[in-house]
């Protein structure tokens, strides 16, 4: 009984961490998004390093979409159900 305690803590606890660090990615990568988007408003893109930059502005929009897709997409509607059944199997 206390070793199936132990474990569900030790689930939840590991359930958290990944939380956690996917609302931290997401929150570079947008922080990062719009940081880059600043730069290039108020400082253009200079002509010798023009290929990286739009390489960079390509990866940050691509990454972009897909953090507003997870969060304001399905997967957020399937991760909380996932933790939903977690937290009724814990009952």
């Amino acid at each position: 009984m206390i070793r199936g305690c132990i474990f569900n803590t030790f689930k939840i606890e590991i359930m958290i961490e990944k939380k956690i660090a996917r609302y931290i990615l997401g929150s570079l990568l947008t922080v990062g998004f719009f940081l880059v988007l600043a730069l290039l408003i108020f400082q253009g893109i200079p002509e010798l390093n023009s290929d990286v930059i739009y390489l960079l502005i390509g990866a940050l929009i691509s990454g972009f979409t897909t953090v507003v897709n997870y969060f304001y997409g399905s997967s957020v509607g399937s991760a909380d159900k996932t933790d939903l059944l977690a937290k009724n199997g814990k009952e």
